[in-house]
């Protein structure tokens, strides 16, 4: 059991592997594994955590080893991955989430059209709904 906090250098380390190394993000990880769960501030009330950081650049691999770690599971993580369920509960519960700025602002639908191929049905899904928004404003 860890004692103490993380040092924010190696969060941060552990983020910015995220964001494509794997090889560090498996380093890091045994050599840290509360970093599953740490996330930090970029500044500008900019939050990221290494699956966010996987998420918006698309890294799948990275991004399946995090969950299957324990890493917890979000909108833009399940966009990304194509989880179509998990994106249409959230968005009944709360739609409001479909225009939630992810890590670095980015968008929703932006983190599926970033998992390519296997979030398709995603992406159209999202687009639909962001057009429907257009126009009934």
């Amino acid at each position: 059991m860890r004692k103490g906090p993380l040092s924010n250098e190696l969060v941060r380390a552990f983020i910015i592997a995220a964001h494509g190394d794997f090889e560090e993000v498996k380093r890091l990880v045994k050599q840290e594994p509360a970093l599953l769960h740490s996330i930090t501030n970029w500044g500008g009330d900019d939050w990221e955590g290494g699956l966010g950081a996987a998420a918006h650049t698309g890294n799948r691999e990275i991004a399946e080893w995090l969950l299957e770690r324990g890493a917890r599971m979000d909108i833009f993580a399940a966009a990304m991955l194509g989880e179509l369920s998990i994106v249409k509960a959230i968005v009944a519960i709360q739609p409001n989430v479909i225009a939630a700025p992810g890590p670095h602002g980015i968008a929703l639908l932006r983190h599926a059209q970033m998992g390519g191929e296997p979030a398709r049905t995603v992406y159209q899904y999202l687009e639909s709904l962001t057009l429907r928004e257009e126009v009934e404003l």
